[in-house]
């Protein structure tokens, strides 16, 4: 182990002291703001990419499925240092059930993401208007509600492992893990999002249907991921083991950025 001068380890202590903890309940609004701006310019790129769509812009399919895993990857690097970076009732609770996350802090992650999701689905109905489907995320044409159902838990276990496999410390995972998980959010809708939508999140999929009053199709995009988000943690489980604590800093967040 590398020596540190005097000097570096009383600077190091003295920024310990001062730096606002993830532990202290203090600092909550702070994180659930981040979860509901995060999860809002999600939504934004998730469902904006098909409400422009259908307004005659020339989003592509490809575009489409690209802008979710890049906005993503782009709220991990600027906020997951504060939150987490969740964005993603599901990820929450698989953070829960792994033991990386309080349970007593889920219920209001996953209200923060629900209010985010719906702020951006009424904004794109207010700036946009009431044609097409706002960006829902529905069954393929063509595609039965069992084969939907099903890669939607597929598509969320393997979300949910990549995930929970790359988180080693303070935003979500690590510098690198940014661009794996937004990498398999791009690429699970380059594939499979004629499909299914490649939704993996419940929140980005109700707004739209709660804005536009159709849920028809709703129950598909709940079920399946919280299944799918079990799965996952019970792939890591078997792969690792129990949560470490890299685990809960990456879940939680630090509030503060190391120097």
């Amino acid at each position: 182990m590398k020596d540190v001068s005097a000097p570096e380890l009383r600077r190091r202590m003295l920024h310990a002291q001062e730096a606002p903890s993830f532990l202290d309940a203090a600092h909550e609004w702070r994180r659930l703001f981040a979860e509901a701006w995060g999860t809002f310019l999600l939504v934004l790129a998730a469902a904006g990419a098909g409400a422009v769509r259908d307004q005659g812009g020339a989003v592509t399919p490809a575009m489409a499925a690209t802008a979710p895993g890049l906005m993503v990857m782009a709220l991990i690097y600027g906020m997951g240092s504060v939150s987490g970076a969740h964005l993603n009732p599901v990820v929450t609770l698989a953070f829960a059930a792994r033991g990386n996350f309080p349970w007593r802090r889920v219920p209001g992650y996953i209200l923060a993401q629900f209010l985010g999701a719906v702020g951006a689905a009424a904004f794109l109905r207010l700036a946009l208007g009431a044609a097409g489907t706002l960006g829902a995320t529905v069954p393929g044409p063509g595609v039965g509600i069992l084969v939907a159902l099903a890669f939607e838990v597929v598509l969320t276990a393997g979300l949910v492992h990549v995930i929970l496999g790359t988180a080693a410390g303070a935003r979500n995972i690590g510098a690198n893990a940014a661009l794996a998980v937004g990498g398999y959010v791009a690429l699970a809708g380059l594939w499979a999002g004629p499909i299914s939508g490649a939704s993996m999140n419940p929140a980005r999929s109700l707004a739209p249907d709660l804005i536009r009053g159709d849920f028809r199709a709703a129950w598909i995009y709940v079920v399946g991921p919280l299944i799918g988000g079990l799965i996952g943690v019970g792939i890591e489980r078997i792969l690792k083991g129990t949560a470490g604590a890299a685990g809960a800093q990456a879940a939680q967040g630090t509030l503060s950025e190391p120097r």
